[in-house]
This record gives C-alpha cells, sequence and structure tokens, in this order.
C-alpha cells in the first residue's frame, strides 16, 4: 500500500528529519537514504519499520542538521596540526622552494577545527523517537488508503454477491428446458424406430436402445450442468472474504488465498455453463475478481 509521512524533530544533538513513503508490492522492500556518518542508527530504522509493516516498497530518509553553538568555543586539534607541521618539515628537505602552509590552510585542513562529538546512546535514542513519530504519521496515512480500498473491495462483493443470487433461480429452469428437449429427442428416436423397424423384435429392440441414449444423455448432461455446488462455494467465499475486512488486521495473505478460491468456482461455472446467462456470469466474476486480486496484493 502506499503511504507518505515526514517528520522533524529538534534534539539535543541538532535536527532530525526524517522521511518514509511506499509503493505498492507484495512483498516488503525497505531502502535507506542517509549519510554514511549515520549508518550506524539503519539497523534501528530497519527495525522499527519491519516490527510495523508487512508489505510494500518503503523508503526512509534520514537527515541530520548537526547544531551550532554561537558561544561554544572552538577546539584545535593540536596532534593533528603537530602531524601536519612534521610532514611539511619533511615536504621542504626535499622540495626546499616549497611555500609553507599558511593559517588560513591550516584551519581548513579537514578536522583541523574539532567538533564537539555527539554521543551514540543519545543519536541512537533521539533517531528511535523520531522514527517512531514518523512510523506513527506513516501508518495513519496507509490505514486511510485501506480505508478506501476496503470500501472498493466491498462493492465488489456486493455485485459479485447479487450475481450469484441472479443466476441461483435460473438452474432448475435450465434443466427442466434439457428435460423437455430430451423427451422430443426421445419421441423422434422411437418414431424413426417403429417406422424403421421390420419386425416387433427389432422394433422393442430399437426402442430400447434408443431409451438407453437418451438417459445416458440426460444423466450426462444433467451432470455437466449442475452448477448448484459452485454457486453455494462462491457465496460461502464472497461471505468469508466480508467478514476478513470486517475483521481487520494483516488481511494481505488471507483475501489473497480467498480470490484464489473465488477464482477457482468462477472457472468451474464458465466450464460448465450450458447457456448464455450462466457463461455472462462467469466472465463477470472473473473479472471482478482480477480487479480486486490487483488491490488484495497490495494490502498487508
Amino acid at each position: 500500500m502506499t503511504g507518505y509521512a515526514v517528520t522533524t524533530k529538534e534534539a539535543a544533538a541538532g535536527t532530525l528529519t526524517i522521511e518514509i513513503k511506499s509503493v505498492n508490492s507484495r512483498f516488503l522492500d525497505l531502502q535507506f537514504r542517509l549519510n554514511d556518518d549515520l549508518r550506524a542508527v539503519e539497523s534501528i530504522l530497519r527495525e522499527a519499520i519491519m516490527a510495523r509493516t508487512t508489505r510494500g516498497k518503503v523508503e526512509c530518509r534520514l537527515s541530520f542538521g548537526r547544531k551550532v553553538k554561537a558561544d561554544a568555543g572552538q577546539t584545535l586539534n593540536t596532534a593533528l596540526l603537530e602531524d601536519l607541521a612534521a610532514m611539511q618539515n619533511t615536504v621542504r628537505q626535499h622540495f626546499i622552494d616549497a611555500a609553507p602552509l599558511s593559517v588560513n590552510e591550516l584551519l581548513r585542513w579537514p578536522g583541523v577545527i574539532a567538533e564537539t562529538e555527539i554521543g551514540q546512546e543519545t543519536l541512537q535514542a533521539e533517531v528511535a523517537a523520531t522514527m517512531n513519530a514518523a512510523l506513527d504519521a506513516f501508518i495513519e496515512s496507509r490505514t486511510r488508503e485501506g480505508a478506501a480500498l476496503e470500501a472498493m473491495l466491498l462493492v465488489r462483493i456486493d455485485t459479485m454477491d447479487q450475481i450469484v443470487r441472479d443466476i441461483t433461480p435460473l438452474i432448475p429452469q435450465v434443466v427442466l428446458q434439457f428435460q423437455q428437449k430430451a423427451i422430443e429427442r426421445m419421441q423422434e428416436a422411437l418414431g424413426l424406430a417403429s417406422q424403421n423397424s421390420a419386425t416387433a423384435t427389432t422394433q422393442a429392440l430399437s426402442r430400447q436402445e434408443a431409451l438407453e441414449r437418451i438417459r445416458q444423455e440426460v444423466s450426462l448432461y444433467g451432470i455437466r450442468i449442475d452448477v448448484a455446488e459452485e454457486l453455494s462455494r462462491l457465496a460461502a467465499h464472497l461471505n468469508e472474504t466480508r467478514q476478513i475486512l470486517k475483521k481487520g488486521g494483516q488481511v494481505g495473505k488471507r483475501l489473497d488465498f480467498m480470490m484464489q478460491e473465488l477464482n477457482r468456482e468462477a472457472n468451474t461455472l464458465g466450464a460448465k455453463a450450458s447457456v448464455k446467462e450462466l457463461s455472462d456470469a462467469s466472465m463477470a466474476l472473473k473479472l471482478l475478481i482480477e480487479q480486486m486480486r490487483e488491490q488484495v496484493q497490495n494490502l498487508e
């Protein structure tokens, strides 16, 4: 699920800003954007996200603006100055005409002006606190989107439920129509047998063969067009899907499984369809299921 949050906190060591954003993904994919001097806190960020998120491509960006105190005295790194002086003397022994380092160059040398070091424990505690606040806002953002997705899924469930209710009464009518056609075929077959039979024995045999063929055809076709079981399972799966959504929590994987079950029954319904109404219903169900599946794969 997509989500976005940014939190800025004034800490003792400086200004911490954490930005979290995510896009849809079936699995949890974490990416971190932070300076090399902050890599030590990456594990804190990772553990915090994994504790509250299970799906999505999540990007976390951490920036840290160190606090500069106007009244703080600057300290020279004397050890580094001594090393620079020794190296300069060595260089000038080989290059007599080389110009010595100026005061300005020395002050600009990395590390000459010592900065107050921030305690690692203090920094980690401040990052953890800022991360918790950012995650609260991030989860709230995803929750709002989740509510919108839930409403969309429920609408499609209701639509599918209505399709099942509409086609369920058609099944007895389909069976009745077939029985009437079967009777007509049987009468035609028996009529032809009577006309073409030369003797009573032959006529009886032809009549029996015709009756047996009709019974076999009725039996096989009756099995083929019997979709009552599929419709019953569809209704049960739709009700279970609705209950999962209402219960809430981490529903993504359970809903993904229900989409597979619904799709299986819809495919079977299409394979057994003997009239246009059943075939159209199967296609409509599969379209709605696919629309739901695309969104369900993004839910936690």
